[in-house]
């Protein structure tokens, strides 16, 4: 069974220096929640676009990587 997932990173167009990486199975929802304040997060750097998404089949390789991204290693 595929879970299909996406790794997200978004920039701050506000802020361009300040970038946001997450999880989710919908991207374009997900940047919406954002850009409407819903993350406390995020809600002070808005609004967000999107810099790149990655595919994953499974939810346990996208969740390794987001937390790969979000260590000093990634």
């Amino acid at each position: 069974m595929h879970d299909q997932r996406f790794v997200y990173v978004l920039i701050s167009t506000v802020h361009t220096n300040r970038y946001y990486t997450g999880l989710t199975s919908d991207v374009a929802a997900r940047l919406a929640a954002h850009n409407a304040g819903l993350s406390k997060h995020t809600a002070n750097g808005r609004p967000w676009r999107i810099v790149t998404t990655i595919e994953f089949s499974d939810s346990e390789r996208a969740e390794a990587f987001e937390k790969y991204l979000k260590s000093g290693s990634g």
